[in-house]
C-alpha cells in the first residue's frame, strides 16, 4: 500500500466522517483525487465501511460483558458463531486460541438481562460460559495509527 494511502486510512480511521475537502488538505492531494483513492480503498476492502460510535448507556445499554464459550461436547461441530447471531446483545464474536473456542462481547440492560442471555447462549450452542463484566472501559476504538509500514533497522530487524 502506498504511503498516501496508509495516511488517508490513518484519518478516516480517526474520524470516518472526514469530508473530502478535509482529507485533502491533510493529504496535500486535490479533492478529486482522494475521492478516487478513497473509492479504491473502499473497492479493495481496505476500508469496509463508516459506523456510528453509539453511547451504549444513553441507549439502555450499560453492561458490557466479554463471555468466553466452550462446547460442552468437543465432538460437535463448530457452529456457535451461527448458532448464536440471532442474538443481538452479542456485539462481537471472536474465535480464540487456549481453552475457551470464543469470546463475546456482549451488551445488556441489566445483571438480569446478563443472565437471561447467558441461560440462552447455552442454551442455542450447547456450551459452557465464563463471564467477565466489564467495570469502566478507560478507552476503546482506538485508530490504530500510523497505519504504515514497520520501520526496518539498520540491521534489517522490524
Amino acid at each position: 500500500m502506498e504511503e498516501i494511502d496508509r495516511r488517508i486510512v490513518t484519518l478516516l480511521a480517526r474520524d470516518g466522517r472526514m469530508s473530502f475537502t478535509d482529507l485533502a488538505r491533510e493529504t496535500g492531494l486535490s479533492v478529486s483525487a482522494v475521492h478516487q483513492r478513497v473509492r479504491r480503498l473502499e473497492k479493495r476492502g481496505v476500508v469496509r465501511g463508516y459506523a456510528a460510535i453509539i453511547d451504549h448507556e444513553a441507549v439502555g445499554l450499560p453492561l458490557t460483558a466479554f463471555v468466553s464459550i466452550k462446547p460442552i461436547d468437543p465432538a460437535a461441530p463448530d457452529d456457535a458463531p451461527e448458532r448464536l447471531a440471532h442474538l443481538t446483545a452479542i456485539e462481537a464474536c471472536h474465535s480464540v486460541a487456549g481453552d475457551e473456542s470464543y469470546i463475546l462481547k456482549v451488551r445488556v440492560a441489566s445483571p438480569t438481562a446478563l443472565e437471561d442471555l447467558l441461560q440462552q447462549i447455552r442454551a442455542s450452542a450447547n456450551v459452557s460460559t465464563r463471564t467477565t463484566v466489564v467495570l469502566s472501559t478507560p478507552y476503546e476504538h482506538r485508530a490504530l495509527e500510523p497505519y504504515a509500514e514497520p520501520e526496518v533497522r539498520q540491521d534489517g530487524i522490524a
